[in-house]
């Protein structure tokens, strides 16, 4: 769904009155293509900010990727990105300077610029000042995202003691930020506690690998089947047969197969498994993707609008989940499993106590998951939008959806792909040191953390 008001003060005599005014203006964010292989990083020079090997290592990985990596730039050169190295202070009045001189740089940041921070994670056992010192990057970074504008975001990636900054899981999700693949993350602290691998071609990591997604027939769901398609996956469609020539015309395009399936049936997970068996042989990641939603105040709630978003959004994932593990042959490199959570699991949303539910409970049974996949090489990890364009979205009342769009650091709803970018990164080999996390794509809400 277009977002009109974003086109109009983006454009010519309205883009002044609403300047005049006071308005927000939002920015035209710069995105990906979910249907052409590019991989659009910053647009313009990389400015590593630091000093000592952790920042040298940071500069020599950017190279690798022919970037302008540069370490101090001229006052009044457009920059394309910054990326603040803070994981060898062991003080907080250490971060003085580098902070500083970032900020000397914020006002020449090109639009949909990025900034990242590296920090290393605090721990109950550290040194008060070293734990200070690491924990106060959060704040830094989440107030940060809610003063940019013109689309720049701030996120952050707290890595492991013990794990290097030149390895592909620290480097990979360096990349993702940079990118325009993440648009629509912002305020966001990403922990990496693994070595991860590096994919044989960046713009193409899941090449070879084949993926199941759940409601893949529209929105969301067909975005995550042409992004993964386009990073090298095949795919495997699933949805209710209602949706059945949606979902036919989705995996037609992305060349994938399409199987018609209400996943709350008893032997969903195992028509899922006979599927990949016979198809591909393999099965490498599973996005558990549908969802649905029945709101009403809880006083007003019946079992059937609660039973029946439970059944649909955790139930059905949870004996998947099982009957996958059981069938761990399937996945030769370690299964990766990505699921929809969302920010109302996480901050609550008002007439959505079963949805919010659910929700979180994805969330819970993802931190829960983790360990037991990491014991075969896989992960588990989920990805929470925001609000997000879609069909859904759209039946909002005007005055609403206008009201939610603007709450958000990038003052507009996010878009389909947002999300699937997302899940293509989590689900990509130099993710692999990143497990039983959630990855918030909201712009930044203004409420909740």
């Amino acid at each position: 769904m277009n977002d009109t008001y974003l086109e109009l003060v983006n454009s010519g005599f309205t883009k002044q009155i609403a300047k005049k005014l006071g308005l927000p203006r939002p920015a035209r964010l710069r995105r990906t293509d979910p249907r052409r292989v590019d991989d659009p990083l910053v647009p313009g020079p990389v400015v590593v900010v630091g000093e000592g090997p952790d920042a040298d290592a940071v500069a020599t990985g950017l190279l690798a990727w022919d970037l302008d990596v540069r370490r101090t730039v001229a006052v009044g050169t457009r920059v394309g990105a910054i990326v603040l190295v803070l994981t060898d202070i062991v003080d907080p009045t250490q971060a003085s300077q580098r902070v500083l001189a970032t900020a000397g740089m914020l006002r020449d940041l090109a639009p949909s610029g990025r900034v990242v921070t590296l920090s290393r994670a605090a721990s109950a056992e550290d040194d008060p000042a070293v734990a200070a010192a690491r924990a106060g990057v959060e704040g830094l970074t989440r107030s940060l995202g809610k003063e940019l504008r013109a689309g720049a975001t701030a996120n952050g990636l707290v890595v492991a003691d013990g794990v290097a900054l030149e390895v592909p899981a620290v480097l990979g999700a360096l990349r993702f930020f940079l990118s325009a693949r993440s648009a629509f993350v912002d305020g966001q602290l990403l922990p990496v506690d693994g070595a991860g691998a590096a994919p044989q071609d960046w713009t193409r990591p899941l090449e070879g690998r084949v993926a199941v997604v759940t409601g893949a027939a529209r929105g969301i769901g067909a975005a995550i089947a042409r992004v993964l398609t386009r990073d090298g996956a095949r795919v495997i469609g699933v949805d209710v047969p209602a949706a059945g020539d949606s979902l036919s015309a989705v995996m037609n395009e992305v060349r994938g197969v399409a199987l018609q399936l209400d996943i709350t049936a008893d032997d969903a997970a195992e028509r899922v498994i006979e599927v990949a068996r016979a198809r591909f042989g393999r099965l490498d990641l599973v996005v558990h993707n549908a969802g649905i939603t029945r709101d009403k105040l809880l006083a007003n709630m019946t079992p059937e609008r609660w039973d029946s978003v439970i059944a649909v959004n955790i139930a059905a994932q949870l004996r998947m989940n099982e009957a996958l593990l059981a069938a761990e042959d399937l996945a030769p490199d370690g299964l990766r499993i990505v699921s929809l959570a969302s920010t109302s699991g996480i901050a609550g949303n008002r007439g959505q106590t079963n949805y919010g539910y659910s929700k979180a409970a994805v969330i819970g049974a993802t931190q829960a998951l983790a360990p037991r996949l990491a014991r075969a090489g896989g992960t588990a990890n989920a990805v929470a939008p925001g609000f997000i364009e879609t069909e859904m979205t759209a039946r909002i009342p005007a005055v609403t959806r206008q009201v939610a769009r603007r709450l958000n650091s990038l003052q507009q709803g996010g878009q389909p792909v947002d999300v699937a970018e997302a899940i293509s990164f989590l689900a990509s080999p130099q993710a692999a040191g990143v497990n039983g996390q959630v990855l918030r794509v909201c712009g930044q809400n203004m409420v909740g953390r």
